[in-house]
């Protein structure tokens, strides 16, 4: 047995006080006279046995009536765990998951409300002296500090529903941040959390064993759950009027079959698609919704469920850009490509835009989807540097030789970019033998296919190098299977290579009835908008095209009333915005330049939250080995339990009980003990 204060026993030297009352405590006797006291003997004997056991009770009594009260102000506990640590400097770190997962209900209300009142029996488990540091989901900087215990509960009222979601590892490392800045302190950390499987850590948690970690796990109801968890539109390149496919993946994180979940599709605030959908058991569907009517300009679209009860995820949004016209840039040695001009301009869509090689602006190449070489004899270096760049991004690039190209700067073109490049030029009369019908190119372009189709006719073709690319596309091929026409993937973007130039000398490919919707086809899969949407806690970067801003037009996300200025970093054919943590709420957003919208960005929540499976008490043990104990939550206080770990068995309340019992004793001794008897012998 210890004691918190061993100071208050020098008061155990005030027990002499009733000792000294008690011997110097002469009562004077009243006489009282008889005739013949021989008849008397035997009683005052028996009189005077039963005094004296009286006194040595009552001055028992009075002993250890003052000895417990003494001990009691001592604060005696029998020690625990964490005893050695009593004496120093309290320092906790208290993390409340307060995640789109702790709306669930169970029997004290909602999991975040009982992390709360969990959180503040354990502040009140430690002394008037500790300091406390308050964690949740959004690692805002404010909680970065050690509070008084009024302070914690206060900002614990504090506390809403984020859409962050963190791992173990990430909490604790947050909490070690802080706690290892605390020299010479006892350091503690508390996770209050429902545990859900999406914070598991694939290693163990690699924490310090110089602090107490303690594992608070909340019990929930289990719920089914059906949500979106992504999109994605089939055409690249969007135009008006025309109509759309979106394929959408529901996903249900149940362990039991959802039924006719109701589905809808809005766009710019009006319906266009419907839908019902049942999904097994924890398993994903992936369906296509087509809608069309749309006007040039972004388009803000959202997915809406009727899923009950679990409701944070049952919207998803998603903006996508639908353009007026599509630019298109054709470079060439000077002279104007004649077939390339005719394609373009059969349809008032495409906006082509002839530069020659020699007067590139490099850094508008970004703003082009598509860029088509021709008749180039010699690629400069710093076009080639920069086109690599381009694709590397995301960009499409076509080319056709020239008829006297130099070969070796096409080597240094396509080369970086993974693509074969043209080694010698063969000449001819062959024919091509072969289309590839599954390309993405051709899929879905024609509703019957000859069996003999008329291919193109070549007459001298440029002989590729062997290609090491396992993207590989083939468009179209020669005898012995040799590349007529094929695409690569390379970066982010795509090139395609054709063997031949784009004059009648070569081949008749710029007049044959195939050329046109080939172009159409790989000009409209060349789009590399933004994504469709990003995903809070998760994507901290936004890249958009290129936009100029100085100090007085600053760039701004703007959603009814809330507004935030990103930083802004300007790269080459781009603009990147850092948010950070400063978003904290889903929807759509509009990027304003001063008064004008340059884009419209879509922000969810992070699916992850969406499966509520949770961890077992052996897999958190597992997860993180540092951990003294895994508790859960229930309807008795968390206080008394983290009391005897830290602090032992505290026995001062047991003290005062027996020093009232002893007290008692001695008021009933004083009043209720006789020592005179009852009954006198007659005299004889």
């Amino acid at each position: 047995m210890h004691f918190l204060y061993p100071a208050f026993l020098f008061a155990l030297l005030t027990l002499a006080i009733p000792i000294l009352v008690h011997l110097f405590n002469f009562r004077r006797y009243q006489k009282v006279f008889f005739s013949n006291v021989q008849f008397l003997r035997e009683v005052q004997e028996q009189q005077s046995s039963r005094k004296n056991l009286k006194e040595r009770l009552i001055l028992a009594s009075r002993l250890l009536a003052l000895a417990f009260l003494v001990f009691a102000f001592a604060k005696p506990y029998i020690p625990g765990q964490n005893a050695a640590n009593s004496g120093k400097q309290q320092s906790v770190s208290i993390f409340v998951d307060n995640s789109y997962s702790m709306q669930t209900l169970n029997r004290e209300g909602t999991l975040l409300d009982e992390a709360k009142r969990r959180a503040k029996e354990i502040a009140a488990a430690y002394t008037i002296n500790g300091r406390f540091q308050l964690l949740t989901q959004d690692f805002e900087g404010k909680h970065q500090r050690l509070l008084s215990r009024d302070e914690f509960n206060d900002a614990v009222d504090a506390v809403q529903i984020s859409a962050q979601s963190r791992t173990l590892q990430q909490i604790i490392s947050r909490q070690q941040s802080l706690l290892n800045m605390q020299k010479g302190s006892s350091n503690s950390a508390y996770i209050i959390s429902d545990f859900q499987k999406n914070m598991d850590s694939p290693q163990p948690v690699k924490a310090d064993t110089g602090i107490s970690i303690n594992l608070i796990q909340l019990k929930a109801n289990t719920l089914p759950n059906v949500a979106v968890d992504s999109v994605s539109l089939l055409s690249a390149i969007h135009r008006p009027g025309e109509s759309e496919k979106l394929v959408i993946r529901i996903h249900n994180y149940a362990d039991q079959k959802a039924d006719k979940i109701p589905l809808k599709l809005l766009i710019n605030w009006q319906q266009k698609a419907l839908g019902s959908y049942t999904v097994n058991a924890r398993a994903v569907q992936y369906d296509t919704l087509t809608f069309s009517g749309l006007q040039a300009g972004w388009q803000r679209a959202e997915i809406t469920l009727q899923d009950n009860p679990v409701t944070f995820d049952n919207q998803f949004y998603f903006t996508f850009n639908v353009k007026q016209q599509m630019p298109v840039l054709l470079l060439d040695g000077g002279i104007p490509n004649p077939y390339l001009k005719a394609v373009f301009a059969a349809d008032p869509f495409f906006a082509a835009k002839r530069v020659p090689d020699g007067n590139v602006d490099y850094a508008a190449l970004s703003s082009y989807p598509i860029i088509i070489l021709s008749d180039i004899n010699a690629i400069s270096t710093g076009l080639s540097q920069q086109l690599k760049t381009y694709v590397n991004k995301g960009g499409m690039l076509v080319v056709f030789p020239a008829a006297d190209a130099d070969l070796n700067t096409y080597q240094a073109l396509l080369k970086p970019l993974n693509a074969p490049w043209p080694e010698k030029l063969l000449t001819g009369d062959i024919k091509v033998t072969g289309i590839n019908l599954q390309s993405s190119v051709f899929k879905n372009i024609f509703e019957n296919f000859p069996q003999n189709p008329d291919l193109p006719l070549v007459k001298k073709y440029y002989q590729f190098s062997t290609s090491a690319n396992n993207h590989t596309e083939n468009l179209m091929t020669l005898p012995g299977n040799k590349p007529f026409w094929a695409g690569y993937t390379s970066g982010k973007g795509k090139v395609y290579v054709a063997a031949v130039a784009l004059n009648e000398d070569f081949s008749n490919l710029p007049r044959h009835a195939l050329f046109v919707p080939i172009m159409f086809r790989i000009a409209l899969l060349s789009g590399h908008d933004a994504p469709l949407f990003y995903t809070l806690g998760k994507d901290e970067t936004i890249e958009t095209s290129s936009i100029q801003t100085n100090e007085k037009q600053l760039l701004k996300l703007v959603k009814g009333s809330q507004s935030i200025i990103p930083d802004t970093r300007q790269q080459e054919g781009s603009t990147l915005l850092y948010i950070s943590d400063q978003l904290q709420q889903t929807g759509i957003y509009e990027l304003k330049k001063q008064d004008s919208t340059v884009a419209a960005i879509a922000f969810n929540d992070n699916r992850s939250e969406s499966d509520l499976t949770y961890l077992t008490s052996a897999q958190l043990t597992k997860t993180i080995p540092q951990a003294k104990a895994v508790l859960e939550g229930g309807k008795a206080s968390l206080q008394a339990a983290i009391t005897e770990t830290n602090f032992g068995v505290q026995l001062w309340k047991l003290c005062i009980i027996l020093a009232l019992i002893f007290l008692g004793a001695e008021i009933l001794l004083v009043r209720f003990y006789k020592t005179q008897k009852q009954a006198i012998k007659q005299p004889v």
